[in-house]
């Protein structure tokens, strides 16, 4: 069941009027949002659903072990437990997505040294959202270890946390203490949650339908077919792919956040206009947030910590460790596994400057538009992602090499444009550098309307938005590119 579908519609207005006639009872009304939250997620396959199950129990059984052997001073066994929680959780992972890769992987690194070995492909369906929800698994028995929350009795309010329909397919990545601090509380109707969440969702909408899809059908066209176009083409298709993503998993997580807030929930934030950072760093906290500060609490800031002896080599290494988990967990592929590489390799420069846990400050003109040296850096890291972006995008580093060279050959072919579909994208791209502009440098500002018709502001935006997803959206309920991870 897609988001922006009419089902997703149709099944959460139900979940919307039943939900808050139970919203006087906190335990009823965490008790039917569990079995929304499953029955949404068991459309999609109930033996999925039926492994989240048994992931829930088994992690929820650690967490209680940990926090009870903290209690009785049994460091020892609080540590087992943990790292028994870690383990369930990477294995998870590694078997799914992982198990295939690396024995094929290993049975060809093998026959280049003369070892002749064979690996038959096991056929798996990897369940989805599986990247998201193992991660919140591990963050609740981690986060008892460490001390940040103790194990929660109960058991609803735990696989709420875990299970959540909006964002159990692609995130944001919950953390647990704020989660379940609400669940604590009772989700009242509240009338300007519900329409500040439904104007989320609608801009959610927007980006994925009028500008990611519309983009996916010329970047498709071109990426798909490289061997059939000029090199101009390639790298005008390759220039746009960023913002597509953006969009699309922009689009999803907005959508997610906004479902979210009509329920009550204050969802974690997942990207905050990442392309007016002027570093690769600054990119990074402003990029899929949540999965960003996972990492960096769970395994860069442990990795630095072991590795403090090493004093900058150390670091290095944590964050070369830290970007490789980052692209290895979009999938099973040496594209991901080279794309954590190289922006790996991004972070070097800034560590070796100091810039690295500098959180750089743009100087503005006296109008409030940044500086034109500030804006140069933010090209130039938006260039530096495309590249990254284009190797996350292909199918194989072969197909890498294959584009490329394509690139240096074809440099005298024109540039291929589809002007309908090119001509609706841009219109609504020019609407999100307008609200992302806006949102960055000047959040007080507001258009001049007639005071008749600022009176009706948020009718009249609205229907604009409506509009828009009904003249350049694309209906044919295109998944979002992040399901596949």
């Amino acid at each position: 069941m897609v988001v922006n579908s009419l089902a997703f519609l149709w099944f959460f207005l139900a979940v919307l009027v039943i939900y808050y006639i139970c919203q006087q009872n906190s335990k009823l009304q965490n008790g039917f949002l569990l079995s929304c939250s499953y029955w949404f997620y068991g459309q999609i396959s109930w033996k999925m659903a039926g492994l989240l199950a048994v992931l829930s129990i088994v992690f929820w059984l650690l967490g209680l072990g940990v926090d009870k052997s903290i209690k009785k001073n049994k460091e020892k066994a609080a540590s087992w437990l943990t790292n028994i929680a870690v383990i369930i959780g990477v294995g998870a992972l590694f078997y799914f997505k992982y198990l295939n890769f690396f024995a094929e992987s290993f049975v060809t690194a093998a026959s280049l040294i003369g070892i002749h070995l064979s690996w038959t492909t096991i056929k798996l369906l990897v369940p989805v959202g599986l990247s998201f929800f193992s991660f919140k698994l591990m963050s609740y028995v981690l986060d008892i270890y460490h001390g940040k929350i103790t194990h929660e009795k109960n058991f609803i309010d735990y696989a709420n946390f875990i299970a959540f329909f909006p964002t159990i397919l692609s995130g944001p990545i919950d953390r647990p203490k704020p989660f379940l601090k609400q669940l604590k509380q009772s989700r009242l109707f509240d009338s300007e949650s519900l329409m500040k969440g439904f104007r989320m969702v609608l801009w959610g909408m927007f980006l994925k339908m009028c500008i990611a899809d519309r983009l996916d059908i010329y970047i498709s066209a071109i990426l798909n077919n490289y061997n059939h176009h000029s090199a101009i083409s390639i790298i005008f298709a390759a220039l746009l792919y960023p913002l597509q993503m953006y969009a699309d998993f922009g689009g999803y997580s907005e959508m997610a956040i906004g479902v979210g807030l009509m329920l009550g929930f204050k969802v974690a934030p997942n990207f905050k206009r990442p392309f007016f950072a002027i570093n690769i760093s600054e990119y990074w906290r402003r990029w899929h947030i949540s999965l960003t500060s996972w990492l960096t609490d769970y395994v860069f800031m442990p990795c630095n910590i072991r590795l403090r002896e090493w004093g900058i080599h150390g670091t290095i290494v944590a964050i070369m460790i830290n970007m490789i988990f980052v692209g290895l967990w979009h999938g099973a592929n040496w594209t991901f596994f080279v794309f954590g590489v190289y922006h790996g390799l991004l972070f070097v420069p800034l560590m070796l400057s100091g810039q690295f846990f500098k959180k750089s400050k743009i100087q503005t003109t006296s109008k409030g538009w940044p500086m034109p040296k500030f804006i140069a850096q933010m090209i130039g890291t938006y260039l530096l992602v495309m590249i990254g972006q284009f190797i996350f995008r292909a199918n194989s580093i072969g197909e890498v090499v294959d584009m490329s060279i394509q690139i240096t050959r074809n440099l005298s072919g024109g540039l291929f444009i589809d002007y309908a579909t090119m001509l609706n994208a841009f219109i609504c791209i020019i609407a999100l550098v307008y609200v992302d502009i806006r949102d960055e440098w000047f959040p007080n500002y507001r258009i001049r309307l007639p005071k008749w018709v600022d009176n009706y502001r948020w009718e009249l935006t609205t229907a604009i938005e409506i509009v828009a997803i009904a003249l350049f959206g694309v209906f044919d309920s295109n998944q979002f590119i992040y399901f596949q991870f």
